[in-house]
């Protein structure tokens, strides 16, 4: 730690054992990122982020990596929400997310919510660098304050590219300071959950997806190339997980 916060730093790269599974030759963290191998299935390898202390606090700088080489399948998920929350640093917090899938890998990324606590300061930022042939679902959702208080201040933005072309490049920010209307109807509309799922698979196992309005609050969107971009919003991080469930069921 240092006076303008904790530095903090997870590293995990995933690489098929040439016997139909998938081994992590590293998995390593540091400070409140602790990644842990779970239990499998398949070829599959699972790792879970556990929290170790509490944050990001203001002034923090969170930074994950996970790296999927060709033939293998990687889910990660994390124990429990993470909660940005003011500290003694009057600097922003960030949270940096770099995550590159190989021609012919997977990656399952489904980290649980992300919760703007009244009072902090936080900018994340998800880069998913992708192989020709790489398949990826990836979830975000950010809850705006805990039960009955007020937001902080929430800037995120995810970009996806494959063999560096741009499938989305997209960019949010909320709460106290934030750009006017983020709130409103052509934003957010007054709900308090926001989140997204990318999916993305190759040419060939992809059926034709029109652009459609799925359950209460959210749309399924094609991109450019084998993807699909589902936006939802909600009350609260119930209701959101629960549409984004669905949209991923009705996806198949």
């Amino acid at each position: 730690m240092t006076t303008s916060g904790v530095r903090a730093f997870a590293r995990m790269v995933a690489r098929a054992d040439g016997r139909g599974g998938t081994a992590l030759p590293i998995l390593e963290g540091e400070g409140p990122l602790a990644p842990r191998r779970t239990r499998g299935s398949g070829g599959e390898a699972r790792v879970m982020l556990v929290g170790a202390m509490g944050g990001p606090l203001g002034g923090d700088v969170f930074a994950v990596r996970a790296a999927v080489e060709s033939g293998a399948r990687l889910r990660v998920g994390s124990a429990a929400a993470t909660i940005a929350l003011p500290g003694q640093s009057k600097g922003a917090a960030r949270y940096d997310v770099r995550l590159d899938v190989a021609d012919g890998a997977e990656l399952h990324w489904l980290p649980e919510q992300l919760i703007s606590a009244q009072g902090s300061d936080l900018y994340v930022t998800t880069r998913v660098g992708l192989g020709a042939g790489a398949r990826l679902v990836l979830r975000e959702e950010q809850v705006l304050g805990r039960a009955g208080e007020q937001p902080g201040r929430l800037s995120s933005r995810l970009t996806v590219c494959v063999e560096g072309r741009t499938l989305l490049d997209q960019e949010l920010a909320c709460g106290p300071g934030a750009p006017g209307g983020w709130d409103g109807p052509a934003v957010l509309g007054g709900h308090r959950a926001v989140g997204q799922l990318v999916v993305v698979r190759p040419e060939s196992a992809w059926e034709p997806v029109a652009a459609r309005v799925v359950g209460q609050g959210a749309a399924i969107m094609p991109l450019a190339g084998p993807a699909v971009l589902v936006s939802a919003v909600a009350a609260d991080a119930l209701r959101l997980r629960r549409v984004l469930d669905e949209a991923l069921a009705d996806l198949g």
